[in-house]
């Protein structure tokens, strides 16, 4: 699969030590294994000039107190709260200042964030969409890009998940609806 390097970037959703770290409050050992993963697409699309953005879901604690109906905290219980060691991302990645980190609130990376103002601007088209985890917060940033008119492709061996599943479920989903699916060893960029 081959990808302008010019008009793709690399997503990579929520790679932070709430969930990929031993110690996190919604630590999955799939997600922890993903980061080696995350790292290798991460690097090929660098060396090939391609942008890189990190995703971060971060909640304020009172992010819920007045909703009516949506309360993560009431699913998932507390989990990277702002300012904690928690909602860092995890210390494996190569994050670089020319990166973009996009702070989100949900699990849709483009809902009330800057995203795609950031890839408008620099005019990218292409999105490869790794990170964690593979049927909450990665599949609903798939959808919204697509969604968006953006090329939505999840590197499915470089995702996290609960259970094997869930990531079975995300990448048929994604590829049957509104994006692609490629591995890692099959991006190309030219």
């Amino acid at each position: 699969m081959s990808f302008d390097p010019e008009t793709t970037a690399v997503v990579v959703v929520d790679m932070q030590n709430g969930f990929c770290h031993p110690d996190g409050s919604l630590y999955a050992p799939a997600s922890e294994d993903a980061l080696a993963d995350v790292t290798e697409v991460v690097a090929a699309a660098r060396e090939a000039g391609a942008s890189v953005v990190y995703t971060r879901d971060v909640h304020p604690p009172e992010q819920f107190e007045d909703n009516h109906y949506y309360d993560e905290f009431d699913r998932w219980g507390e989990h990277v709260l702002e300012g904690s060691w928690d909602a860092r991302l995890h210390d494996d990645l190569d994050v670089r200042e020319e990166d973009h980190v996009v702070d989100k609130h949900t699990y849709d990376a483009f809902y009330q964030t800057d995203l795609e103002g950031y890839l408008d601007n620099h005019q990218i088209d292409d999105l490869l969409i790794c990170g964690t985890l593979a049927n909450v917060c990665v599949l609903h940033t798939a959808g919204s890009a697509g969604l968006r008119d953006y090329r939505p492709v999840l590197v499915e061996d470089a995702l996290g998940y609960i259970e094997e599943e869930h990531k079975e479920y995300a990448v048929g989903h994604s590829d049957f609806l509104f994006g692609e699916v490629t591995t890692k060893g099959a991006i190309e960029f030219e």
